[in-house]
């Protein structure tokens, strides 16, 4: 085999990583289907066209040990009539989770993990060898070549380079007494007139295969190829075929195998191809209209157009000031179109290179039908998972970081929510519970949703547990309006399980759901009918490199929220506001609206009359005021990133420069709500509605 520099061998163990993880998918996807359907056998040909492919991948990239226990697998697949105690499905579950260890593995350059659960069931597939019947013994022997995508990569390559492909396969001397020396002879031979891009057998495999196949990629025409094959008392004959993808290969074996020739079984037992039909769908269109890009690069491609809008909003700035200092100048209009002209051109810039680092949230979704299935069988739950919207597009940094959090609700969907089934006998439902996922766009935001049709959530037995546990008062919670009492779940540590087990009652979860929600500046709530199941609602920017923002000034310095966390944005007096439970409030059309103050009352604000602002904030199930001195606008910001020397508090998540560079802090909500709640353990004035006492308070909403 040609041997790859150390750079061209790193991109390869790069690409072999990336699409290792999407065969583990299709052998998780494939063994659940298996396990609906045990007797398939198409389900089974697929599962093992996967592990084949998934051997030959990794023995080009050089993890032999991964090869050998996929090429084990293999093997132990193509078996007619599995022992009764062996469930294949079982069998590619184990082998989705030893294959992801070892490749974790690989990765991290660690010890690899124990094969042996793996090994032993394979054992038992594949039973005593020696009771093989010699015409299935021939049909292994005869198998033909199914090329991996690396081999087929490299063909379209040469193709590309105006070399020509072909498909050599020379059949070995009956009597040649060294078969393995007869492959590498043949092998030395081709080397001098073309590059080998693939061998079967492979290199030191054991098989014992009675012809051996090619990929070449040469200039020589191929007269000069099958000379080079005529080696005497070695090789009985050769054949030279046009590659042309799988299904030119798969022609050239049916004509070997039609002709009757040199043949050692009859044409009508020889073993139909497998060809990997996944790869040919994922691959209809040419290979040149896809471009594997690393995401580094776009997200400096993506930075320049951040720069260039903060350009366009300086040269807006520039042209309003010679507006004004000119207003009878004849360019003033040349400049508003030219202007006009730009900024269309900058936001079609914009969104096409976002759409770049967009990806359908199905690459994200198709992990959940395997947990589901396990945690399911750990708790003695019967599940249908129903999925819609995979096909809605979400930033790639942004999918990656919601795994976690959506992993963790979906979980505690099956572990929580749904019952066992006798329990949903007795309710009247069917003995198996639904979870479904629903993924849509609305406005500029990601909704994604996790509904359930179980018990739902009890207000009651929360409350009870954060009174036991002294995450609040009794008379806090006698005081709690439903939408606070379920806002409990969210706290660190809290579960309303009875006892620890496998998959519940550790109390980790849902409040990491919510902090890192808050970090990619989005919000979850959940609606909940007792008897009936729950709905959590996940909230997510599109994209996190450049947000719609409200600006505004708190002791003389510039502020930014995203603009989507607004509800609305009120004007009252500091006459009107009020303290419940140490907490400044005011009323809001009939309710009590808890206020957070960063700073401190100027002098100014001591006057009964005089007037703030308040921005009304969406903090999950609940609505706070955060009160600020003036208001600066909307305006769309390129977010930095700011390292902990710049800015030592947790209160600012980011910044961004204006047009007139100025520089405005974005504001991290989620620190400081926890910032204000932390001195009153987490609690917020639980009333819902105003007091007779308080009636007098009000607050005029800014339409």
């Amino acid at each position: 085999m040609t041997q790859f520099s150390d750079e061209r061998a790193s991109e390869l163990r790069d690409l072999f990583f990336e699409t290792a993880q999407e065969l583990l998918q299709s052998l998780n996807e494939d063994s659940l289907k298996l396990e609906k359907a045990p007797n398939d056998r198409e389900i089974i040909r697929s599962i093992r066209r996967t592990v084949h492919t998934l051997k030959g991948d990794a023995a080009a990239a050089g993890f032999q040990e991964l090869s050998h226990l996929a090429h084990m697998l293999e093997d132990a697949l193509a078996v007619e009539t599995p022992p009764a105690e062996v469930s294949l499905a079982e069998l590619g579950f184990t082998a989705a989770d030893i294959f992801g260890a070892t490749l974790a593995a690989y990765q991290r350059q660690v010890a690899l993990p124990d094969p042996a659960p793996l090994k032993a069931m394979v054992q038992r597939l594949a039973g005593d060898k020696e009771t093989e019947s010699p015409a299935k013994k021939k049909r292994a022997i005869n198998a033909p070549a199914v090329w991996t995508e690396y081999e087929r990569l490299a063909a379209e390559n040469a193709h590309t380079e105006g070399k020509q492909v072909l498909h050599v396969i020379a059949r070995i001397d009956p009597l040649c007494a060294m078969p393995v020396a007869a492959r590498q002879l043949v092998t030395n031979a081709m080397g001098s007139v073309a590059q080998i891009l693939g061998s079967r057998p492979e290199p030191g495999s054991a098989t014992q295969n009675q012809h051996i196949d090619l990929l070449l990629a040469t200039s020589q025409p191929q007269s000069a190829i099958l000379a080079k094959c005529q080696i005497p008392t070695v090789i009985a004959s050769a054949e030279c075929y046009e590659f042309a993808g799988a299904n030119g290969s798969l022609k050239a074996l049916a004509a070997d195998s039609a002709d009757g020739q040199a043949v050692s079984e009859p044409a009508a037992e020889t073993v139909a191809a497998e060809p990997d039909t996944s790869y040919a769908r994922k691959r209809s269109l040419s290979t040149e209209t896809f471009l594997r890009v690393d995401a580094e690069r776009i997200d400096n491609v993506l930075n320049l157009v951040g720069e260039l809008i903060i350009a366009k909003s300086m040269m807006q700035q520039a042209t309003q000031e010679h507006a004004r200092r000119f207003p009878k100048d004849s360019l003033r209009s040349r400049f508003a179109d030219a202007m006009a002209f730009q900024a269309r051109v900058l936001n079609d810039l914009q969104r096409s290179v976002m759409k770049i680092r967009m990806v359908p949230v199905e690459q994200l979704f198709r992990r959940f039908p395997r947990i589901v299935r396990d945690v399911a069988q750990r708790c003695n739950r019967q599940v249908e998972l129903v999925i819609n919207g995979q096909d809605t597009d979400l930033d790639k940094t942004l999918l990656d970081a919601i795994a976690e959090p959506l992993t963790h609700i979906v979980r505690n969907a099956v572990s929580h929510g749904i019952e066992d089934p006798a329990q949903r006998a007795k309710s009247g439902k069917p003995a198996a519970g639904t979870i479904r996922l629903d993924a849509y766009h609305q406005a500029n935001q990601l909704i994604v949703e996790v509904s359930d049709d179980g018990l739902g959530i009890d207000g009651e037995r929360i409350k009870a547990k954060a009174v036991k546990t002294g995450v609040i008062t009794s008379a806090q919670a006698a005081s709690m309006p439903p939408a606070e009492i379920l806002d409990l779940i969210f706290r660190p540590g809290f579960s309303t399980a009875e006892e620890i087990t496998a998959v519940s009652g550790r109390g980790v979860g849902l409040d990491v759901v919510r902090s890192v929600l808050h970090r990619l500046k989005g919000t979850v709530d959940l609606e909940t009918r007792p008897g009936e199941g729950t709905k959590f609602r996940l909230k997510l920017p599109l994209t996190l490199a450049i947000i719609k923002a409200l600006m505004f000034r708190i002791e003389s310095r510039l502020y930014a929220i995203p603009l989507n966390t607004v509800a609305e944005i009120a004007r009252t007096r500091e006459s009107e506001l009020h303290h419940v439970d140490n907490w400044e409030v005011v009323q809001l059309r009939g309710q009590v609206l808890p206020l957070m103050r960063l700073g401190p009352k100027t002098p100014d604000s001591t006057a009964p009359q005089q007037k703030i602002f308040v921005l009304v904030i969406n903090f999950g199930a609940r609505k706070l005021g955060l009160i600020v001195d003036s208001l600066e606008g909307e305006e769309e910001l390129v977010i930095k990133a700011l390292d902990d020397q710049t800015v030592a508090t947790d209160l600012v998540s980011g910044a961004s420069i204006l047009g007139d560079g100025r520089v405005v802090l974005i504001m991290n909500l989620a620190a400081v709500v926890g910032r204000f709640t932390a001195p009153l353990g987490g609690s917020m004035p639980a009333v819902c509605a105003a007091d007779q006492n308080a009636s007098g308070m009000s607050a005029e909403v800014l339409q």
